[in-house]
């Protein structure tokens, strides 16, 4: 099984490269019909691959509950999030945008600890304080 932060490393990467390409497709492109292209492509990439490996039955297993949860973080995070961020990186820097888009695990942080019980801890602290300053300082 590979490691959790190894996985999140991977992440971190293709989420770096992404902002260079959104920013270079918005060019000549309104956001909205940027993220439907995205959308699109994304959907028909999904389909293909859960086709090809067969795992249809995986995605009719899910239960309604969880079903409702997951589109509405596809609904905060891949629709509106990915919204109001392609229409900051169409006015502004790659550069000052993405690291503020970036410092989502601080509200996820605070509403995890506010909605899900999760423990206040000092490194919690720590981190929000940081990413508080990061954002900061990449303002200037």
């Amino acid at each position: 099984m590979m490691n959790a932060y190894f996985l999140a490393g991977i992440a971190m990467v293709f989420w770096g490269i992404a902002p260079i390409f959104g920013k270079l497709g918005l060019g000549e492109v309104q956001p909205l019909a940027a993220l439907t292209i995205r959308s699109v492509i994304i959907s028909l990439l999904l389909v293909v691959t859960v086709t090809v490996k067969g795992q249809w039955g995986l995605v009719t297993e899910v239960t309604a509950k969880s079903a409702m949860y997951i589109g509405l973080e596809g609904i905060c995070a891949a629709l509106l999030g990915q919204l109001a961020y392609y229409f900051a990186l169409k006015v502004g820097d790659v550069g000052r945008v993405s690291p503020v888009v970036a410092a989502f695990p601080l509200v996820a942080m605070f509403l995890g600890i506010l909605f899900l019980g999760e423990k206040v801890t000092i490194y919690k602290v720590l981190a929000s304080m940081f990413i508080v300053l990061g954002i900061v300082l990449i303002k200037y």
